[in-house]
């Protein structure tokens, strides 16, 4: 009887248990406050996780070999063929900044990543039925042997709207995923909050797994001339992965739209501009701090007021005109602003530098996909009877980053955070950026010393020298593995960065500065080749990167890049120091600074 009525004592405590909802202000599919025991964490994220490794698989699936499939299908020479895949690469991170704009305006991040998520899917099904019906003609077409025939207008017009169709899906989806996997962990909540940042860390790794099968599986068949198979795996990845995200609707938690961050902005800045002559007191105490019952954004945390950008303090100064306007009408917005608001654009200034000193860490990280590529080649790439494709290498960058994730995850951070002897995490963000680049001037200083020795062991006098020198490809590994860990430094903390420190409300705006560095690399690089070329090759000299590596000095080009990278670290160093983090109200954790 004793045992009958403890049960019923357990049973009536259980429904008398009021279920916690998140602190951070996450909503269910329903708008209702999301219940935590019920809502994201790891069931959410997981699924994210998998979705994301499908959907890059399938992206890269047709990025890796986008330029083959141009010159031995479409028909173009390799100058076309590279030109016309960086316009394609550069849409996919300008579409990037448009799925931002959508997410943190209008839609949020669900709908966005759905919409775009279908976008991608039918690009690549459209590119799969275009190839397969009208482009692989004659059939066998498309490999290493047989070229394919001419194509009509409309042919080449239904190809070019599947792969731009592809880039606004891909470009539109991506900044926003990864946002969204942040989202199903409350960062008000302390164990959530330790799960949220060991999502970025897995999410990186998700991403270069989905890309290491797609340079491994599905580059072996498009290579072999089964093009129209490699596309229609890529779109039924595609696909799973858009069933698998829609099938966990109702256990996501999502954030409110905060409408369009422009207009908030040009309002800061006319507002603090129709005050530029009018007196401010020091502490502060005349500015306009909106309650959260009165601001029409509370479904966002509101950002305290921080010394700095003295000027836009202007915009939420209280003048005796915006005094009657209260009394009147209501306060006009291009007038006065209130101080979460102003804060707001302030965030943003001073991410700026801090994203503009990671630009030339992604042109060390584009040379892996070129450069690298290109020594290799002119490596001894045989081993017995068989011969290893030079952009395969780069399946040890992969492996260099899953093993360095680990190794941060389970070994470094737990020990530094014994050093610092807190309750904190180990190295902050900015600290692990410093890291990324310090690893970066280690690996072009690797890649230079193995073109020297390259180059010492060089056949001299042939014609294309391919496979022209006795040293082993395998000497790239080690060039290949610092990229690997120095992403995990540069581009997770980055990742994580940019999330944590971007407002509430331009959450996907932040992701897409990491997607926007990594495209400017990709310029900033190209226009370092051409000006290095261009003053190497002056005096009918051969130029440091010529087409015959032989006669060139790469290894020069390398140790420029390091020099660079070095004096880039010096400057990341001075604004990591400088910068001061967001202060949210009512955050768990609270820092004024964070250190280098």
């Amino acid at each position: 009887m004793s045992c009958l009525h403890s049960q019923v004592c357990k049973e009536n405590d259980f429904e008398e248990e009021p279920e916690e909802v998140t602190l951070d202000g996450s909503v269910d599919f329903h708008n209702r406050p999301a219940i935590r025991t019920k809502s994201g964490r790891w069931v959410a994220a997981i699924i994210i996780l998998l979705n994301q490794g499908l959907a890059t698989l399938a992206f890269f699936g047709i990025g890796v070999n986008l330029v083959l499939f141009l010159t031995r299908v479409v028909g173009q020479n390799n100058a076309e063929a590279a030109n016309s895949v960086s316009k394609w690469t550069g849409t996919v991170y300008i579409f990037s900044l448009v799925g931002a704009f959508l997410s943190d305006s209008y839609w949020g991040r669900y709908k966005t990543c759905a919409v775009f998520q279908v976008i991608f899917v039918i690009g690549l099904m459209s590119l799969s039925l275009s190839s397969y019906l009208f482009l692989l003609k004659p059939k066998g077409c498309g490999n290493e042997s047989i070229n394919c025939g001419k194509h009509s207008k409309l042919e080449m017009g239904m190809f070019y709207l599947s792969i731009y169709l592809v880039a606004l899906g891909n470009g539109g989806y991506q900044p926003n995923i990864a946002t969204f996997g942040a989202d199903q962990f409350d960062e008000e909540h302390s164990k959530e909050g330790h799960s949220k940042v060991a999502f970025f860390s897995y999410f990186y790794l998700a991403f270069n797994i989905g890309q290491l099968f797609s340079n491994t599986i599905l580059v072996y068949f498009e290579d072999k001339g089964m093009w129209a198979l490699g596309f229609w795996l890529s779109a039924g990845c595609a696909f799973a992965a858009l069933v698998l995200f829609l099938v966990c609707t109702p256990r996501y938690r999502h954030f409110k739209p905060s409408g369009n961050p422009l207009s908030r902005f040009s309002q800061v800045l006319v507002a603090a501009s129709r005050k530029s002559k009018v007196q401010m007191s020091s502490n502060g105490e005349d500015l306009f701090d909106m309650d959260s019952k009165e601001d029409s954004t509370n479904a966002n945390r509101k950002i305290l007021h921080t010394h700095g950008f003295k000027f836009l303090d202007r915009a939420a100064l209280i003048s005796s005109r915006d005094q009657e306007d209260q009394k009147g009408i209501g306060s006009n917005p291009w007038r006065l602003c209130p101080v979460s608001q102003v804060e707001e654009v302030k965030c943003i200034l001073r991410l700026l530098p801090i994203w503009l000193c990671t630009i030339i860490y992604s042109v060390v990280f584009t040379q892996m996909a070129s450069l690298f590529v290109e020594q290799g080649a002119a490596m001894k790439t045989r081993v017995s009877h068989f011969k290893i494709p030079p952009a395969s290498m780069s399946s040890f960058d992969i492996l260099s980053v899953a093993v360095f994730i680990f190794f941060y995850r389970r070994v470094l951070d737990p020990f530094v955070g014994k050093l610092k002897k807190t309750d904190s995490k180990g190295l902050t963000e900015l600290q692990r950026m410093g890291v990324g680049l310090v690893i970066a001037v280690l690996a072009m200083v690797s890649a230079g010393l193995v073109e020297c020795y390259r180059l010492k062991y060089a056949k001299q006098g042939c014609l294309h020298c391919n496979d022209s020198s006795t040293l082993s490809i395998f000497w790239q590994i080690p060039q290949y593995a610092f990229i690997g860990a120095s992403e995990v430094f540069m581009y997770v903390g980055q990742l994580e960065f940019f999330n944590a420190q971007t407002p509430d409300g331009l959450k996907s705006f932040g992701s897409a500065l990491c997607m926007t560095s990594i495209s400017l690399g990709n310029y900033v690089s190209s226009l370092l080749v051409s000006v290095v070329m261009k003053i190497s090759t002056e005096d009918h000299m051969p130029g440091w990167i010529p087409g015959n590596l032989n006669k060139g000095h790469l290894d020069r080009f390398y140790f420029l890049l390091a020099a660079l990278t070095s004096i880039d670290l010096i400057a990341y160093i001075a604004c990591a120091k400088w910068y001061k983090c967001i202060q949210l109200e009512g955050k768990r954790e609270e820092k004024d600074e964070l250190g280098v």
